[in-house]
């Protein structure tokens, strides 16, 4: 019978959101996802951001893992 399970301390592959692309970043205490962002500069291993609200770039990179394309609610009334 083959393993049909990937192997411990593999590598997860993340696609690379090019410059432009709306994200929300989790916090790095809490675990939670912010919105609000996109992808300034794309950098080996990371993102520079974006805040959307007053276009300020964050001065500190964010890796891949702490990025994800932004996701919206559909169907909900409130958004």
């Amino acid at each position: 019978m083959g393993n049909t399970m990937s192997a411990v301390g593999t590598e997860q592959p993340y696609a690379i959101l090019p410059v432009g692309t709306r994200v929300d970043v989790r916090d790095r205490f809490l675990g939670s996802w912010s919105k609000g962002f996109e992808v300034a500069e794309v950098l080996e291993g990371g993102y520079l951001l974006r805040r959307l609200s007053d276009g300020s770039i964050l001065p500190t990179p964010f890796e891949k893992e702490d990025v994800r394309e932004e996701r919206r609610r559909q169907g909900l009334w409130w958004y």
